[in-house]
């Protein structure tokens, strides 16, 4: 799908041709589209297909008429009914004239910019537009590390009482979004050092301060990153031996019950195989059978008195 944007009269309105100024969002192109738009632009199809692979590394790269700018942004998947956490590459073409972005599917970081609500967002102001989009791209980051901390802090509430692999299950997966982000907020980084020694992107004062700001979000989003991974890392190694000792708790109290319970069915077992029952006791008596229901009901309670003061219970 290709998207035309420009900002006029001081608001974003989609048009149906290109024009100077202009942003152009590709979603997901089709190869036909994609041929277009590199024989109209005069741009490299592998570079436009380059962000099309969610296996793509970040990077910046100069050529005669333009420079791409490669970078990971955060995504949300759903698996099993539940919202996971990965990262797909998002890549950013400045020609002279405006500026492309190409990615697999509509991400959260570009959807506010067509909707006209980021602030002092202008089409045609090409370096303003890309720091904008990098430092919209960081907060996403940080906005997703905190649902992940908070989602970490409701699988430890549950792991508490846990006896299954569910919760662990969860842990890992949470874990693994949060090894994607770290890896791609390092090679964001890299892309953000380099970005400040290309001559082709063009660097104006005014921008100065957006430009600190991306790269002190970025840094943020690493070090958030880096923490909530070895506090997650080592709350699962904490949990599983919980989760262990939660069933060695029930495998001792089901252990207790079969030895209390075992008492009656011995005596039952006795008086219940085929022998003479002269010699059996109480066997005469019209209450023998009251008697040794609460014999062994005497029984059982000193048996399960006597493994409570031992703290087996």
């Amino acid at each position: 799908m290709v998207r035309i944007f420009k900002t006029i009269d001081g608001s974003i309105h989609q048009i149906q041709e290109p024009q100077e100024g202009c942003w152009i969002a590709l979603t997901n192109p089709t190869a036909t589209e994609i041929f277009e738009i590199s024989e109209q632009f005069e741009i490299e199809v592998d570079d436009l297909r380059a962000p099309l692979d969610e296996e793509e590394r970040s990077r910046i790269e100069v050529e005669d008429n333009y420079t791409l700018i490669l970078v990971d942004v955060p995504m949300i998947e759903e698996r099993n009914d539940k919202d996971w956490y990965g990262t797909i590459p998002l890549g950013i073409i400045v020609t002279d004239k405006m500026i492309l972005t190409t990615c697999l599917e509509d991400t959260q970081v570009l959807t506010r910019f067509m909707e006209g609500r980021v602030r002092n967002f202008f089409t045609y102001m090409k370096t303003r537009f890309i720091l904008q989009i990098l430092y919209r791209n960081a907060s996403m980051y940080l906005r997703y590390l905190r649902i992940i901390d908070k989602k970490s802090e409701q699988v430890e509430e549950k792991l508490h009482l846990s006896t299954r692999n569910q919760e662990l299950i969860e842990l890992l997966e949470l874990e693994k979004s949060l090894v994607y982000f770290t890896t791609s907020l390092r090679s964001n980084e890299v892309v953000l050092e380099k970005l400040l020694k290309v001559e082709s992107i063009k660097q104006y004062p005014e921008d100065t301060e957006l430009l600190e700001d991306v790269i002190i979000e970025n840094k943020q989003a690493i070090e958030m990153a880096n923490i909530y991974s070895g506090i997650l890392s080592g709350m699962m190694d904490a949990f599983a031996s919980v989760i262990s000792n939660n069933l060695n708790i029930v495998m001792k109290v089901l252990a207790i019950i079969t030895i209390v319970m075992s008492i009656p069915t011995i005596v039952f077992s006795a008086y219940g195989m085929n022998v003479n029952t002269a010699g059996m006791p109480f066997a005469s008596s019209p209450w023998g059978f009251l008697i040794i229901i609460l014999l062994c009901c005497a029984i059982s309670f000193i048996a399960a008195l006597i493994l409570s003061k031992k703290k087996f219970f």
